[in-house]
């Protein structure tokens, strides 16, 4: 499997911005979909956002489109999140995962691997 490590979480203010990395090791990170959830305190894990191996493909919730990017970097083996004009409701813990395959699945039960998770607090 895969292993992957979130970084980048914090503390920040509402309208502000934060870049969420994932950085894959251990498996040849093209050959993985990869998606970000988060869970806040209380609540079941959600779908953020998706992209295909090649990235030429991505999803995103409806919460967060238009506000967050989700893009890659296979070269890298590095997995990015970019959140612009944060709110209060996207405080939560934020996860990456990894699905083997071309195509784009979201369903947490059906990914390969999961980081840690990182905190992504937003104040008002």
């Amino acid at each position: 499997q895969v292993q992957l490590v979130e970084s980048g979480g914090g503390l920040v203010q509402a309208g502000g911005s934060l870049r969420l990395s994932c950085a894959a090791s251990g498996r040849i990170f093209s050959n993985y979909g990869m998606n970000w959830f988060r869970q806040a305190p209380g609540k079941e894990r959600e779908f953020v956002a998706a992209i295909s191996w090649s990235g030429a493909d991505t999803r995103y919730a409806d919460s967060v489109k238009g506000r967050f990017t989700i893009s890659r970097d296979n070269g890298k083996a590095t997995l990015y999140l970019q959140m612009n004009t944060l709110k209060r409701e996207d405080t939560a813990v934020y996860y990456c995962a990894a699905r083997r395959g071309l195509g784009i699945v979201s369903i947490p039960s059906l990914m390969d691997s999961w980081g840690q998770g990182t905190q992504v607090t937003v104040s008002s």
